[in-house]
């Protein structure tokens, strides 16, 4: 009875650990301090931060050579209540720092090309410690690198094609308890890779309006050698669990980073202020299961494999939906503000404890700074998280959801010739 009990955690912290080194949190538009402050709005080329939203824009940046870099502190909280119990548990989240860096050159009038680097997907989640999901997730820590080059050239005066490299690594470093043995698992995975593509458009058809089209293909970022790691358990158990004489076991897995469609409007009311939307599309409908491949491992629910698992996810498409705006007090000092609606990608029957998500309102808000050719970006973001009901049967999970999240951001531009 203790090792089915055993496969049956092993087998829901497993999968549920592999989904959220690149699934969770889903994708987070911190690419650009300028861009936050005006709700993530991509149809901006004053500087090299546009390389991340549409390699097309940066044929359109005024300036020969332009080089950005810039930070965010993210601090995350949630609360979930269980229902069947009535208690409340909490998050007690470090401050989250994702970073950016982008640089782009203009080889001749039509032809630029450029390089971005970001962690948009990186997290550090830990729950109580007597939460009623401990075995399914205690502490994550993640970390996602996006290295991007990219080449656009001036099909016209007013229009640009652009496209992109997308390479991706990742790192896991997951902690739950395994409450039927007294003892721990630790998932980790530090050499996972993906590649894809990206492919936009931009346009301006007069000086008040900027129009851009971009589109980020799905990355499969295939983890080759995670490693789990019992503690604290009996070793008696592990041959009957298929594990290695310290507890341990590999698996594979390939796990989607779906597409992205994205549409930017910027018009130029006056001179000195502007008005931005965009609308993001994100085809998460695509990611129905998840399967991982163990080793030896004999913790799988395949009936003709034991080493195979596979985990419903039933992940819906999104939309976000953003407003922002730019006036420009001086020619030196501009202020910003902005407001989004985020779709969260799952129901409440498809919870997910290790990457909570709701439905979100955001208000941004920022300034910016010129110094000749040095500039100074300020943002930052309160997040408004609806909250949910809860109700996995997978995990044997009910409860009340609730959370919030503060961003800010500092970054730094040079652009010159």
């Amino acid at each position: 009875m203790i090792v089915n009990t055993m496969k049956k955690l092993f087998l829901s912290v497993a999968l549920a650990a592999s989904v959220a080194v690149y699934a969770g949190g889903f994708r987070v538009s911190l690419q650009g301090v300028r861009q936050l402050a005006q709700a993530h709005t991509s149809a901006h080329t004053e500087d090299a931060s546009v390389a991340f939203f549409n390699p097309a824009g940066i044929s359109f940046i005024p300036n020969k050579l332009s080089v950005v870099a810039g930070g965010f502190g993210i601090n995350t909280n949630f609360t979930y209540q269980d229902l069947s119990t009535a208690q409340s548990f909490v998050t007690d989240n470090p401050m989250g720092t994702p970073i950016y860096a982008a640089v782009t050159y203009k080889i001749i009038d039509d032809l630029s090309v450029g390089f971005s680097f970001s962690t948009p997907y990186g997290s550090h989640l830990i729950w109580d410690d007597s939460w009623s999901g401990r075995d399914i997730v205690q502490e994550l820590d993640l970390k996602s690198f996006f290295f991007i080059p990219m080449i656009s050239y001036k099909l016209a005066p007013w229009m640009s094609v652009g496209v992109s490299y997308v390479h991706v690594t990742g790192q896991l470093d997951w902690r739950r308890t395994a409450t039927a043995l007294n003892g721990k698992l630790e998932l980790s995975d530090d050499k996972a890779k993906g590649s894809g593509f990206g492919l936009g458009f931009y346009f301006k058809p007069s000086d008040k309006v900027d129009v851009s089209l971009a589109y980020r293909s799905t990355v499969d970022v295939k983890a080759e050698n995670g490693k789990a790691q019992f503690s604290d358990v009996s070793p008696a158990l592990y041959p009957l669990l298929g594990l290695d004489a310290n507890g341990a076991d590999t698996f594979t897995a390939s796990l989607p980073l779906v597409e992205e469609y994205s549409v930017g409007i910027t018009y130029d009311l006056t001179p000195r202020w502007s008005v931005s939307g965009d609308i993001s599309y994100y085809g998460w409908g695509h990611y129905k299961t998840l399967q991982l491949d163990f080793a030896h491992a004999q913790v799988g629910n395949d009936p003709s494999d034991p080493t195979i698992s596979t985990s419903p996810k039933n992940f819906k498409n999104s939309t976000t939906w953003r407003i922002g705006t730019e006036y420009k007090f001086t020619d030196y000092i501009a202020g910003r503000l902005g407001y989004y609606y985020d779709e969260s990608p799952y129901s409440n029957k498809n919870f997910s404890p290790e990457t909570p998500s709701m439905d979100q309102n955001a208000i941004t808000g920022g300034l910016g700074f010129r110094f000749g050719s040095f500039g100074v970006d300020l943002a930052a973001s309160y997040v408004f998280m609806q909250s949910r009901k809860a109700s996995n049967s997978f995990y044997n999970m009910t409860g009340q959801l609730k959370g919030n999240a503060f961003l800010f951001g500092l970054g730094l531009s040079y652009n010159a010739f």
